[in-house]
C-alpha cells in the first residue's frame, strides 16, 4: 500500500497554523481536535515548519508556561520531513523510525495535500497482518 491510498482510506484532512500563532492557541488546537502535530504554512500554504505535543513538552519544560504567549516560530521544527503519495508504507516506517518523529507531511506537485501519523502506519500494519492471518487460517482449515 502508499500514501496515495492510505490517504484515500483516511482522508486529507490537515491542522495548519501560521509561524505567528501563539503557542497557547497551537495546544488549544491540538487538544480540541484529538491530533499530535499542526503543520505550519505561510500564506500560499507552503510548509515551514511543524509543532508536535513533544515540542510543547519540551519548550515549556525548558522555559515555563509563559512560552505558551510566544508565536510558533519559536519552537517549530523547521526542516520538515515530508513525503510523496508515492511512497509505500514500509519506507514511512523506515522514515520515522531512523528520524525519530510521528508525523509526516504530505506533499503533491508542492502543495500539501495530507498528513501521516505514527498511527495511521500502525494501524494499517495491524490490519494487513490480521487479513494475513484470517487467510492462513481459511489455508489451513481447508487443507
Amino acid at each position: 500500500m502508499n500514501v496515495a491510498a492510505l490517504l484515500k482510506a483516511k482522508g486529507r484532512a490537515v491542522a495548519t497554523a501560521h509561524a505567528d500563532t501563539p503557542l497557547l492557541d497551537i495546544s488549544v488546537a491540538l487538544a480540541e481536535k484529538r491530533i499530535g502535530a499542526i503543520v505550519i504554512v505561510d500564506d500560499r500554504g507552503s510548509v515551514k515548519g511543524i509543532v508536535s505535543e513533544r515540542d510543547l513538552v519540551r519548550a515549556i519544560a525548558s522555559s515555563g508556561a509563559d512560552i505558551l504567549t510566544r508565536p510558533a516560530s519559536e519552537i517549530m521544527t523547521r526542516e520538515v520531513t515530508i513525503c510523496s503519495l508515492d511512497r509505500t508504507i514500509e519506507e514511512l516506517m523506515e522514515m520515522m523510525t531512523k528520524g525519530r518523529f510521528r508525523h509526516l507531511p504530505v506533499i503533491e506537485n508542492g502543495d500539501l495535500v495530507g498528513i501521516i501519523s505514527i498511527g495511521d502506519v500502525v494501524k494499517h500494519h495491524i490490519a494487513e497482518v490480521e487479513m494475513e492471518v484470517s487467510a492462513m487460517r481459511d489455508y489451513l482449515a481447508t487443507g
